[in-house]
């Protein structure tokens, strides 16, 4: 029996049956979607005071009394204010909850009250309200179903609201689609059936006349764990930030998880005055959804997380230590929490290693605290804490790894492209060929901190080496671990209890093909080197999986979804089946004695719906049956009886039935529960296969790199080296079309290449080729070059683009000049510098004295290597004769007759004589007076007088760099002991290396 009758079912209809219903576009100011999505900071005032849209009735007196009474009784939906009293416009509204006065409580119908307790707190969350065999979407949110999804919109009837529903069956997709587009979805479960309700209102109050219902859960883009829902294998991050700036020095806690996984990570940074390394962990995160301290996080830290998110990131303001806790409320809550098995509330002997130290880092503890509430108001805090799969996060490693800031993972177009923020064209879609789920996010991971340690690096190589070199082996790795699904989310939803049947299966029958595949590499191959090292830490799979063999039917458990152990597995449950086996022998025992006691063998036991065991007799023999048998039914040719002992026995048999109902519910927890006492050889295994799938991704990109390529080789020299011969982009669709160029850094040759060329010549492609070529090296990849020899790079930071920050008032010439600042303090003489136009967001004086300044220093006293590419062609005289600076040009043949270039996109020695501006004008149709007006203007008005002078006095022999000079200054100071300069050898060498060639 269903709470909703037929009549009512018929609301609920899809936009199939429903074409007359015009939906509302979301640009339209009456469209709903905008307004309640849940990363709208705020519901617009104006939009607020718009009536409620009144569903059409077919009686028109029908639909005026609607309009009437809710007008009235809903009025405060129309001037909204959250549960302070706030309005929309004030700084402190709180979107999530809404104010209901309490005339309107007193109006509502037990219904309508159940409905707005819940929503009411959840306001900017569509609430799916279960009711009979639908879930109901009520007011608001029934708007937005409408305008979005084309949901029939009706009214009146029972629940007196405006309403769309779907069907029960269908709560997952709709779900899905609602969160896909940016919307936080609730689900109110009923909590009793129909019969529990019968039962609790006999004596009850009027209001309690209702069936119970309870909040069961919430969804969001950032903290979905059902698989059906997830539609990314890539990890999903909601990320906690608790900032302060108390020491004069921005601070960071930060806080993340992957829901799918149940893996926590945390950390706590002391940051500059621009937050660099918090933007690098926000660029490589790139979190779905945020959870921030209300009123506690600069302009400075929004604008970076903005920069490096999509636009469907949802974004969540707590209250400070009301919602958001501070490090001595969280720690509290944790040990209340009951997460890990405890005696008391001081024992932590149980907990994770980095939640018993991290009291020493209060602002990531208090980070873990806004995460925790999050989750706690989402009912998924248990199921995911107590995993105590948590880990310290160290965004750059700079010990092990090559750091990659946020500008680089951006500039270098690492994850993302810089055309629609896909990864069309990105260094990530051309390495990952992994099979499975979690071997990709262990390749992005991989990425995000490619290796810095040689020896790490050639064990790497050899890795590729084999596999490349073994078809068998690869074959064995690829078809062992093609079908694999999931497993590291599935063995996170087997400890909340939460997995489906099916899955547990396809989970043990994972792991053994897991166990084959491992015993497969022991015995028949001989594995030595990093592939040897991870077989050989293989867990013992075969001795977890040993009591799964036979611990349950199979292929019950795919065709039916049921868990039937196997007998021996689980002592309550055979005594459950024996004790029913027993009351159907003894059923069985009455039928045959009824049989000889009635003369035939025409009679069987017969059920008709409840009544279960009915005695079928002939009608011929009615006459026969004992006077205590109690019939119940019958037709024209049979009748149908109980008989005091089959009585008892039905009785009986459906006490056993629901007891056994009880203990097979139970056993599925517990079977669950015993698989989950090996998580961590279940975890194990998996790494030890994302590991093998990332190695053997790797193997496929370096055989499928085209001709030539090549194993990189790293030397470990004093002096930094980087020479590829016939480099080519990676990312470069064809090798026949692309036009390689040798890259020759440090060594025997100069460490900064200073690059010229005309416009759309190539430079661009150069710098960042070499960058990419760089870290697929270091992460243990071949390159696309005929040679590649290396010394192990620490850093690459790379200045492009023109871009300014309009909100934190900073100029385009501003936020270069930043990001300068930052190289030069933080690079060494293993670091990677790409600067390309430096200056150009100045005037030509400045920005050309500013681009020699830094050439200079870089060039003289930190002797990184790197490009400097620029259009200020005259900069090469400042450096004529430096030993670190070798000057360099994309080639070009000019045709001045017709003004066109020819790009030849080859790296060339020399100056390019210009930037070619007029050329490239012209060839993008700009009117030729126009061109013809430029050039008179540029050869009269450019500092080219001056420059002139320069050249000419340096031809004569005459000319000393100011650089030059400046840096003898700095030696007099050094030797008279002004300057304590403990890096000064490298610089002093140079010096001398300058002025021995003037």
């Amino acid at each position: 029996m269903s709470e909703i009758d037929d009549e009512e079912a018929l609301k609920f209809t899809d936009r199939s049956k429903n074409n007359s219903t015009k939906s509302i576009k979301p640009s339209q100011p009456s469209s709903l979607a905008s307004k309640f999505a849940a990363n709208s900071p705020s519901t617009p005032a104006a939009s607020m005071s718009r009536k409620p849209e009144t569903p059409k009735l077919k009686d028109n007196g029908k639909k005026k009394s609607f309009e009437a009474e809710n007008e009235e009784r809903y009025s405060w939906l129309v001037d909204v204010r959250d549960a302070d009293g706030h309005p929309i416009d004030h700084p402190d509204y709180d979107p999530r909850t809404l104010h209901i006065p309490k005339s309107a409580w007193a109006k509502f119908t037990a219904f309508e009250t159940q409905y707005w307790e819940v929503k009411s707190k959840m306001f900017d969350t569509v609430v799916f309200f279960k009711k009979g065999k639908f879930y109901e979407l009520y007011e608001r949110d029934a708007d937005i179903a409408h305008s979005e999804f084309d949901l029939k919109l009706a009214g009146g009837g029972r629940a007196n609201m405006r309403l769309a529903g779907v069907p029960e069956m269908s709560f997952d997709h709709w779900a899905a689609s609602f969160i896909a587009k940016g919307y936080k979805v609730a689900k109110v479960d009923q909590a009793e059936t129909l019969l529990g309700k019968e039962m609790r209102e006999k004596g009850g109050k009027k209001e309690e006349k209702i069936i119970r219902r309870e909040l069961s859960c919430v969804l969001t883009g950032g903290t979905l764990v059902d698989e059906t829902m997830l539609i990314d294998e890539m990890s999903t991050f909601c990320v906690a930030v608790k900032s302060t700036s108390d020491t004069g020095t921005p601070m960071f806690g930060i806080c993340f998880v992957d829901t799918a996984t149940g893996a926590f990570s945390m950390t706590e940074i002391e940051d500059d005055a621009d937050c660099n390394l918090f933007q690098t962990i926000i660029a490589q995160l790139r979190p779905k959804e945020l959870i921030l301290e209300k009123g506690c996080i600069s302009p400075l830290a929004v604008r970076i997380i903005k920069n490096n998110t999509s636009p469907g990131t949802l974004w969540n303001y707590l209250k400070p230590r009301v919602e958001f806790w501070d490090e001595d409320i969280a720690f509290e809550e944790l040990s209340r929490g009951a997460y890990f098995p405890a005696e008391n509330l001081d024992d932590h002997t149980n907990w994770p290693q980095i939640l018993k130290t991290v009291t020493e880092k209060p602002l990531a503890l208090s980070a873990l605290g806004g995460l925790l509430w999050y989750l706690h108001w989402l009912k998924i805090d248990k199921d995911l804490v107590s995993l105590g799969n948590f880990s310290w996060y160290d965004p750059v490693r700079m010990a092990t790894s090559l750091v990659l800031d946020g500008q680089s993972l951006q500039n270098l177009e690492i994850f993302a492209n810089s055309f629609d923020g896909g990864d069309q064209g990105t260094l990530f879609r051309l390495l990952n060929r992994c099979v499975t789920p979690f071997g990709k996010r262990l390749l992005r991971n991989w990425l995000c901190h490619p290796l810095q340690d040689i020896k790490s690096i050639n064990a790497r190589l050899d890795a590729v080496e084999l596999l490349n070199n073994n078809y068998d082996l690869q074959a064995t790795l690829d078809q062992g671990f093609a079908s694999l699904p999931d497993l590291e989310r599935l063995v996170s939803r087997i400890h909340a209890g939460k997995c489906k049947v099916k899955d547990f299966v396809r989970v043990i029958e994972s792991f053994e093909s897991i166990c084959e595949v491992i015993v497969k590499l022991q015995t028949e191959f001989e594995l030595g080197g990093l592939i040897g090292k991870l077989i050989q830490n293989a867990p013992p799979l075969d001795e977890c999986l040993t009591q799964w063999r036979d611990a349950f039917d199979r292929q019950k458990a795919k065709s039916e979804g049921l868990l039937i152990p196997e007998r021996g597995v689980e002592e309550d449950f055979d005594c459950s089946q024996d004790n029913m086996s027993r009351i159907e022998q003894e059923f069985a025992d009455l039928l045959r004695g009824y049989k000889r006691q009635l003369k035939s063998q025409e009679i069987a036991y017969k059920d008709s719906g409840k009544e279960i065991y009915l005695i079928e007799v002939p009608t011929r023999i009615v006459s026969s049956v004992p006077k205590n048998w109690q019939q119940l039914s019958g037709t024209q040719k049979t009748k149908r009886f109980w008989s005091p002992e089959v009585r008892t026995l039905v009785r009986e048999m459906l006490e056993a039935r629901e007891a056994h109902k009880t203990i097979v519910s139970e056993m599925q927890m517990r079977l669950y529960e015993k698989f989950d006492k090996y998580y961590s050889h279940w975890n194990k295994a998996v790494q030890l296969v994302a590991n093998l799938d990332c190695l053997l991704s790797l193997a496929k990109t370096s055989a499928s790199m085209g001709s030539p390529s090549c194993r990189p080789i790293f030397i470990d020299d004093q002096r930094s080296v980087l020479n590829f011969t016939e480099l080519r982009h990676p990312c470069y669709s064809s090798e026949h079309d692309f036009i390689p160029n040798d890259v020759l850094l440090g060594g025997r040759s100069p460490n900064v290449t200073l690059l010229t060329g005309a416009n759309a010549a190539g430079k661009s492609t150069v710098l960042r080729m070499t960058c990419i070529a760089v870290i697929m090296a270091q992460i243990g990849c071949y390159v696309p070059a005929e040679s590649a020899c290396l010394t192990a790079v620490d850093r690459i930071m790379t200045r492009l683009g023109a871009n300014d920050n309009i909100f934190a008032g900073q100029s385009t010439f501003y936020v270069e000049l930043a990001e300068t600042k930052k190289m030069l303090s933080q690079a060494t003489n293993r670091s990677l510098l790409v600067l390309d136009e430096l200056g150009r967001g100045g005037s030509s004086s400045d920005g050309f004295a500013i681009a020699e300044a830094v050439l200079h220093h870089i060039a003289t006293h930190i002797g990184s290597l790197g490009f400097f590419a620029t259009h200020y062609g005259t900069l090469a005289a400042s450096f004529y004769e430096h030993p670190e600076v070798e000057p360099k040009r994309m080639a070009i043949l000019v045709d001045e007759v017709e003004r066109r270039v020819t790009f030849l996109y080859r790296l060339e020695n020399g100056v390019s004589p210009g930037s070619f501006g007029m050329h490239v004008a012209s060839m993008c149709g700009i009117d030729e007076l126009i061109v013809d007006e430029a050039e008179v203007a540029a050869k009269e008005f450019e500092h080219t007088s001056q420059v002139k002078k320069l050249l000419e006095t340096t031809n004569d022999g005459q000319f000393i760099p100011l650089g030059l000079q400046s840096d003898f200054s700095w030696l007099m100071k050094l030797v008279e002991g002004q300057k304590a300069d403990l890096d000064s050898a490298q610089s002093i060498h140079t010096i001398l290396k300058a002025i021995d060639r003037l």
